[in-house]
């Protein structure tokens, strides 16, 4: 298989990636579902802002959507007792900036409004959702349902509410995406983007290459494309499944 996708990092002589901006915060993702839909390019296409081109792999383009919980949240160094978590639920899909492949997140929801204020401060597409995140022995259950107001710009109303609830578990060995592969195309990428007032902002990530696992999935409700305006996928969707994984960020900037 082959996509038009570039590495977006410096690297060392292990292969790893290199930041190449200040990472000032850690954190750590936990119980993370991925489920990826192959979409038209067409139909996409016109939700990605200039300068940032859509990828596709195979001809298809691909629009993700992902539940996890980030634990021990804080800026980096700083003692446990002033960290925090909080669950997540993005929508993204794969694109470049000039030389550098990335994400693109339509929409970021967050179980807490008070994080969900923060953050919307740098002007992301934040909203805040009623989160509920759970285990037992048939797995995770995660739902989110997206407020009608978003304290992240300051009461905006935010777009139709977004529901999502699903029951997701691992379903075979762990395995480390190879180069070439559409695992390593969908998941292994530093560097994100997103809408903010008319500008594109973009922050990276570090982490070491994901420990996938095959996913055993139940989705019960799902509205975030109708939420976020976004074409609804008719293909069957692939999952993934990654247990835990640290990693630090950089703060989001202007192209």
């Amino acid at each position: 298989m082959t996509a038009n996708y570039i590495e977006p990092f410096r690297r060392h002589d292990s292969g790893a990636a290199l930041p190449t901006l200040p990472h000032l915060t850690s954190m750590t993702w936990r119980h993370g579902l991925f489920v990826h839909w192959p979409i038209s390019p067409d139909a996409l296409r016109p939700r990605i802002p200039d300068p940032l081109t859509l990828e596709t792999w195979e001809g298809d383009a691909w629009i993700s959507v992902l539940p996890f919980v980030l634990v021990n949240v804080g800026v980096r160094g700083s003692p446990s007792t002033t960290r925090i978590a909080v669950p997540e639920l993005n929508v993204r899909t794969y694109v470049r900036y000039r030389d550098d492949p990335g994400l693109f997140f339509f929409s970021i929801d967050v179980g807490n409004p008070l994080v969900a204020a923060a953050v919307g401060q740098t002007r992301l597409p934040v909203y805040y959702a009623q989160m509920h995140v759970s285990g037992s022995e048939s797995g995770i259950s995660f739902s989110s349902r997206r407020t009608n107001v978003n304290p992240a710009t300051a009461g905006e109303p935010a777009r139709e509410s977004g529901w999502f609830s699903a029951t997701y578990r691992p379903d075979g060995d762990v395995f480390r995406p190879e180069p070439d592969t559409l695992e390593y195309w969908l998941t292994e990428r530093r560097r994100f983007y997103a809408p903010a007032n008319g500008n594109t902002l973009t922050a990276e990530v570090s982490h070491e290459p994901w420990p996938l696992q095959p996913a055993e999935v139940t989705i019960h409700e799902n509205t975030m494309f109708e939420a976020d305006g976004l074409p609804v996928p008719t293909e069957s969707a692939i999952a993934y499944y990654c247990d835990e994984l640290p990693m630090t960020g950089s703060i989001p900037r202007r192209l």
